[in-house]
């Protein structure tokens, strides 16, 4: 469902989207272009291969990246939150499918005009690729995550990528919120399910991590986080 947006000046993560480059009339004529979509947990915001005829800023909620492989399987090659953006693609085609984890809010732009706004507001373009450069360096981080780290390393890699996550968008990192499945999180790190439980069950047993319930996870400290993330 999309509505056409009333007052983008209340919006609680503006200073993270990618529109925050702009000022005033700028901002203006971008709303033009913009509508305000709601997604339910579970469905599809777009297909791996459809057109990629709009792109997305994820403004409430978590998504979910991922690519089927020929044998069937999927691999998840990221998640995204409040404030990042989401359809980027080099050609007419979105590269993976993204699914809403929670119910998610984003703003959707027709990828065209949006093109087209960009020779009239460098800065804007400027913006998108810093945040496309964003995305890129957390595809090399995966990479690194699938093929050189024990399992205790890329679960506590994973929270602590989480925790910094809440970080940047300001919020507490006290406690780390996980919305995604432990089957998501194992198909992120590579892993199957059980390795997952485990090696959660194992840092809780360590004192590394308190499990209050399956969506919320307390560090007892960060820097343990990141020692072990390190292989230390």
């Amino acid at each position: 469902m999309a509505v056409r947006p009333q007052i983008c000046e209340a919006c609680s993560i503006k200073d993270l989207t990618f529109c925050s480059a702009l000022h005033g009339d700028e901002h203006d004529q971008l709303r033009q272009l913009l509508t305000h979509a709601h997604y339910d947990p579970h469905t599809t915001i777009f297909h791996e291969a459809e057109d990629a005829d709009y792109v997305f800023n994820v403004t409430s909620g978590s998504v979910k990246l991922y690519k089927l492989l020929g044998d069937g399987r999927r691999q998840i090659t990221g998640f995204l939150f409040a404030g990042d953006f989401l359809g980027l693609a080099l050609n007419a085609n979105y590269s993976y499918t993204a699914e809403a984890i929670e119910p998610v809010t984003a703003c959707r732009f027709p990828r065209q005009k949006l093109e087209k706004l960009f020779d009239k507001f460098p800065h804007l373009e400027k913006r998108m690729l810093g945040m496309a450069v964003d995305e890129l360096a957390a595809a090399q981080d995966q990479m690194l995550l699938l093929g050189r780290k024990t399992a205790k390393e890329k679960v506590a890699s994973f929270l602590l990528m989480l925790a910094r996550r809440q970080e940047h968008r300001g919020e507490s990192s006290e406690t780390i919120n996980v919305p995604m499945s432990r089957s998501d999180i194992a198909d992120y790190l590579g892993l199957t399910i059980e390795t997952v439980s485990r090696t959660l069950t194992q840092l809780r047993k360590e004192a590394t991590i308190t499990l209050k319930d399956n969506r919320h996870i307390e560090a007892v400290g960060l820097d343990m986080l990141e020692d072990l993330a390190e292989g230390l």
